[in-house]
């Protein structure tokens, strides 16, 4: 389903290094209608081929997919376009075209963050959550989770941010600079409210550049809340929940226990 939501067969959100032009684009020279919708901020990403004489273009625009038409009079058709039985002739090329680079370059993008690891390195799935030292939702999905990853089934990724209050940055900078920080973090989620989980006065440079990092890329996701979890499903399409998952949500994000 294509929500335009990084996810499922839509994924939405790539921030800016996305993706070249196909060596294709690069040398066809564009139509001047889709070159009058390059220059409005959409950046094509390559063609295909339509029926009934058009031909299909999929951009990028605003961090979504979105297909072009081109008829034979020159004029662009901007949108989906349907067969006669409702079928969304559009999914495919977008999906091919934008939508499974862009799910490439996100999942590159997050295992090259600054995490916490939380199970073992050599868990079957591996489930990245965007988390706040200070969110009670973040502890609520650590603790469903728990099952899967005490099995060595799934390693939860933590990618650090401060968002909630003033102290996060702060406590999450401890956590990172932690001797141990994937033991630091095993404790403060257990306690839960009880956390003694004191915050660093000073964040080191070094650090703070992991949680600039971290944010940046958060902000490139067009995320504001935590936890913001991100998924490969069993057709390795890239899915995000946001918040704490329902109990059916979970087997989804998890797998089987």
């Amino acid at each position: 389903m294509l929500n335009r939501k990084l996810l499922t067969l839509s994924l939405t959100s790539l921030f800016g290094a996305a993706l070249l032009q196909s060596p294709m684009l690069q040398a066809e020279e564009l139509p001047p209608a889709i070159k009058k919708i390059e220059a409005k901020g959409a950046k094509i990403v390559g063609s295909f081929d339509a029926p009934s004489g058009l031909k299909g273009y999929a951009a990028q625009y605003q961090n979504r997919g979105m297909a072009l038409y081109l008829t034979a009079d020159g004029n662009v058709l901007v949108g989906n376009l349907y067969d006669a039985d409702g079928k969304d002739l559009s999914l495919a090329p977008l999906q091919k075209l934008v939508y499974a680079p862009m799910a490439k370059e996100v999942w590159a993008n997050m295992e090259k963050s600054n995490w916490i690891q939380d199970g073992k390195k050599d868990a079957p799935r591996t489930v990245y959550l965007f988390s706040d030292p200070n969110c009670p939702y973040c502890n609520m999905f650590w603790e469903q989770a728990r099952p899967w990853v005490d099995s060595g089934k799934v390693q939860l990724r933590h990618i650090m941010v401060g968002i909630i209050r003033e102290d996060s940055p702060g406590k999450s900078a401890a956590l990172l600079s932690a001797k141990d920080p994937q033991q630091a973090l095993l404790a403060h989620e257990k306690a839960g409210k009880a956390s003694t989980l004191k915050a660093l006065s000073k964040i080191p440079a070094d650090v703070q550049a992991k949680l600039d990092a971290n944010a940046q890329l958060m902000n490139d996701l067009e995320l504001s809340a935590t936890p913001a979890i991100f998924y490969l499903d069993d057709q390795g399409n890239l899915q995000q929940q946001q918040g704490a998952p329902s109990p059916d949500k979970l087997v989804q994000i998890l797998g089987p226990k």
